[in-house]
């Protein structure tokens, strides 16, 4: 029995892979495209997201400065979840909804891409944060379940949501690992050139 429901998982995971490729390959591509052009320009990206979520910024971030699977040169990018003594300064004031928005405030440049990551998309944290990116002429790109809820509502023709097909939170984040390994594969094949990677 559990076995069985363990098969169910890769099962239910596959099947949601192979049916979002070609929903999410377009909104991929143009997540690809505002990064590109945010870090050829001397900007940056700014990664964010809460719990399971936060982890994936720090990825994507890593995947920028360190590389990705290729040797090339560093791509600027910071999560915003790193810091310990940011995000609970706000603890203080009563205020965490702002725990990104002030980094984002303090950051952020026109031109720069602020990365969002969310199963919902109603993280009042979140919202401030994109705000706060609008504020400062800069890219939203966010990542989504389902309808991307509120944050979806506020962005911009000139952002990008990718919102993956599915409720359940597990399948969401388990897409979203696989979009950042497209998007950074993607910057990676705009940079240097196509080439197979060897395994």
């Amino acid at each position: 029995m559990l076995e069985q429901r363990i098969q169910q998982h890769f099962i239910d995971s596959a099947d949601l892979k192979y049916q979002a490729a070609q929903t999410l390959s377009h909104p991929i591509a143009a997540a690809v495209q505002a990064v590109l052009a945010c870090v050829t320009s001397g900007g940056k990206v700014l990664a964010c997201g809460n719990g399971p979520s936060a982890a994936e910024a720090q990825q994507f971030a890593a995947f920028c400065v360190a590389g990705f699977e290729r040797e090339r040169p560093e791509l600027a990018a910071l999560a915003l979840t790193s810091d310990s003594t940011l995000l609970t300064a706000a603890a203080g004031s009563n205020d965490a909804t702002q725990q990104f928005a002030r980094q984002v405030r303090a950051l952020g440049q026109a031109g720069d891409v602020l990365l969002a990551l969310t199963v919902h998309g109603n993280d009042p944290n979140l919202l401030a944060a994109a705000e706060a990116a609008h504020e400062r002429d800069m890219t939203v790109v966010v990542l989504a379940g389902r309808t991307g809820g509120k944050l979806a509502a506020m962005l911009r023709e000139t952002d990008v949501l990718i919102s993956v097909p599915h409720d359940r939170a597990a399948r969401v984040r388990e897409v979203h690992t696989l979009v950042l390994h497209c998007l950074s594969d993607g910057v990676d094949a705009q940079l240097l050139g196509e080439q197979e990677i060897p395994l």
